[in-house]
């Protein structure tokens, strides 16, 4: 029996600066299509966890080394990335220090959770709409199901 055909597995985080008053987020500035702002993650490799990819990610992406506070939940809506279906874990983590732009990201950049630019890639507006639920009010949101 073939293989069945799925998603890609990717991850993703919002990246909390904890180290600065006001606990802003970073955000990366995408090398490749889809252009846009976007939270730092990608592909998880064959044979790997996917929480490690996520620290490998915002590594590769951002020089920071971060640690994971929450899981923040699941989104695989198969319009959600352009170039495919993918489903993608995301994860809350802190870090310290000064973002700098690696690997996939053209840029980086600091921002207030209530500031965040117009310009998203992917299905990023959701996830940090959910983060923001979580941050303010400690609780994590239900999944939307159409």
């Amino acid at each position: 029996m073939p293989a069945p055909k799925t998603p890609s597995l990717t991850t993703c985080l919002v990246i909390e600066l904890s180290d600065r008053a006001d606990v802003p987020i970073v955000l990366i500035r995408r090398k490749h299509p889809p252009h846009g702002w976007a939270l730092p993650g990608g592909f998880v490799d064959v044979g790997e966890r996917v929480e490690h990819a996520a620290v490998r990610e915002a590594e590769e992406e951002t020089a920071l080394r971060v640690k994971l506070k929450i899981l923040l939940g699941c989104y695989s809506d198969p319009t959600r990335d352009p170039r495919g279906h993918t489903a993608s874990v995301a994860y809350v983590a802190e870090a310290q220090g000064e973002p700098r732009a690696q690997d996939d990201a053209a840029g980086v950049a600091v921002f207030s959770p209530e500031a965040l630019p117009a310009s998203l890639a992917f299905d990023h507006a959701r996830i940090l709409r959910d983060y923001l639920i979580w941050r303010e009010q400690g609780k994590l949101p239900c999944p939307e199901i159409p």
